[in-house]
């Protein structure tokens, strides 16, 4: 009989796992899974069984099970790799979070200032609870993406060990390193937003883009995105529907069938090496394009000596961040992801009131985001047709194409932004050709018209320049007056559009229009004296 299947925490299957029945505390049966993780076992399906799940590099469990005849159970064990989150992710400063970190054995814990120098900010300990592998986390089993993992809170009662940490005075970008005796390494991220307002400049942490991407657990926006299937990962191109059927076509449920994300999971895309520096080039897959990259921003400011507050996403969902407290906002790399609020207040604030944007990123804003709480989010549809285009018919009227998902839900991002994402570009790295050299952006560049700029950059997954990876352009939506300044020399037309708009009540917004932008701020001098010519003109 089929009774379940037994993964990881990426939902991988785990063969030879040792499975122990009992009922009653009386010995029923022990089997192991088979190489697809299933587990098989002849046992009267009417009774309750406390299961014992064991395999070499991954933690023990007990289960108190039922048979459930209407689906195969799914055991998740927890393997013996370092790793953690900080919860809450996002606070403000001299509020508590608290490190939840996974390991096997005692471990060190530090809190850093990822600036334009990693500066140690203290040494918070070391944690070896008394008992073998005390500080192990255990999975809930079945799909714990939802409501997340939950860690510290099964069976941590020792109160003379307090793991909450408070939040530095100064507003930043902080990571807890976590080092085990034998010396295994893990970082994450923690921001801290100040208690109240220090500077005319607010930067805004893509979090929910970070959320987005992590498929930890087994599921992202990006894989298994309407739920986890009934058997486990053996083979991820023979398995995963982004792979065997296409990712657009994956991507093609209604917006009822994408299932919530929790942000209370480790996020594996955030971590940065033990000695990594700011200047160094951006190593993984992924990691350039989450909090590793922004990092990469936010040292560029401090060493031209500009001051900021920054904030997570949710702290401008909910207004934690006033806007009218200061003179610019940035975001950057990668905000994919924004709830209809954040884009509301943002949007009033530059038209209505003279709020002024830096936009230094790609693909940004085009999937709108729904916050079911400060723990959980969900993503609405793609809806992306199966020749891979960022823009979709509408289903109601197919002679009418949104030019994103945002502008499906909300409106074409670009009446904010200036440029919206296209499929042209994607994948490939070039600088900029200079379009209107006269404009004041260029000042103290020494460019002219037709020149290149940007060709340097940390950005080791799309090289070749600052205009890469994914791109963005003007569009019908563009406010209107907006001025194209420069244009990447990708391939196919698909070079990110460099803009500049000012609105009829004092606002102004500049676009990149493009992920790696912020990767060539500390290495190539035209992008960061070009991003230095905007901001001083907004902070006037």
């Amino acid at each position: 009989m089929l009774i379940g299947y037994v993964s990881d925490e990426f939902f991988m299957a785990i063969p030879d796992v040792s499975v122990e029945f009992k009922h009653n505390g009386k010995l029923v049966t022990v089997v192991r899974t088979t190489p697809s993780g299933a587990l098989h076992a002849d046992i009267d399906p009417s009774l309750e069984y406390r299961v014992t799940l064991s395999r070499a590099g991954f933690g023990s469990k007990r289960v108190q099970f039922r048979i459930q005849p209407d689906r195969p159970y799914q055991f998740r064990l927890l393997s013996d790799k370092l790793t953690g989150y900080a919860w809450p992710k996002w606070v403000r400063s001299g509020e508590y979070g608290e490190p939840h970190v996974h390991s096997v054995e005692p471990f060190r814990l530090t809190l850093w200032k990822y600036g334009l120098k990693r500066e140690f900010i203290r040494h918070l300990g070391w944690y070896d609870e008394h008992g073998p592998q005390a500080m192990r986390q255990i999975l809930p089993d079945g799909d714990f993406t939802q409501p997340g993992v939950g860690w510290n809170r099964l069976g941590y009662t020792n109160p003379h060990v307090n793991q909450l940490v408070k939040a530095p005075e100064k507003s930043g970008l902080y990571y807890f390193h976590a080092e085990t005796e034998s010396g295994e390494f893990y970082s994450f991220p923690w921001v801290v937003a100040p208690q109240k307002p220090q500077s005319g400049i607010a930067v805004v942490a893509s979090t929910n883009s970070w959320n987005a991407y992590n498929n930890w657990g087994g599921r992202s926006n990006y894989v298994n995105t309407a739920g986890l299937p009934d058997e486990p990962v053996v083979y991820s191109r023979q398995d995963l529907p982004r792979y065997t059927v296409g990712p657009f076509n994956e991507w093609s449920y209604p917006d009822s069938d994408f299932l919530p994300l929790s942000f209370q999971r480790p996020e594996p895309v955030n971590n940065a090496a033990r000695d990594e520096e700011a200047t160094d080039s951006i190593k993984g897959r992924l990691q350039s394009s989450m909090a590793p990259g922004e990092w990469r921003l936010l040292a560029w400011l401090e060493r031209e000596s500009f001051d900021y507050d920054l904030y997570s996403d949710y702290q401008l969902h909910d207004g934690t961040l006033d806007l009218d407290a200061y003179n610019v906002l940035i975001f950057s790399v990668h905000p994919e992801y924004w709830s209809r609020a954040m884009y509301m207040r943002v949007k009033e604030w530059v038209f209505r009131r003279g709020g002024k944007i830096l936009y230094l990123g790609g693909n940004g804003l085009n999937c709108e985001v729904e916050f079911l709480n400060e723990t959980t989010m969900r993503l609405n549809s793609h809806l992306k047709t199966s020749t891979g285009t960022f823009s979709m018919p509408d289903p109601d009227n197919p002679s009418f194409t949104f030019e994103s998902r945002f502008h499906r839900r909300v409106e074409s991002e670009a009446n904010l932004l200036g440029v919206v994402s296209t499929e042209t570009g994607i994948m490939t790295g070039a600088p900029y050709r200079v379009i209107q050299a006269d404009h004041w952006v260029f000042d103290n560049t020494d460019l002219h018209t037709g020149d290149l700029f940007g060709k340097e950059s940390l950005h080791e997954r799309c090289p070749g320049g600052a205009s890469g990876y994914e791109t963005d352009k003007m569009s019908p939506y563009s406010p209107p007056g907006t001025i194209l300044l420069a244009k990447g020399d990708n391939p196919d037309d698909g070079g990110g559009e460099m803009v500049y708009y000012e609105t009829e009540n004092g606002g102004a917004g500049f676009a990149a229009g493009s992920i790696t932008w912020c990767s060539s701020l500390l290495v190539d001098s035209a992008v960061s004296q070009i991003t230095c010519n905007v901001i001083r003109r907004f902070l006037l």
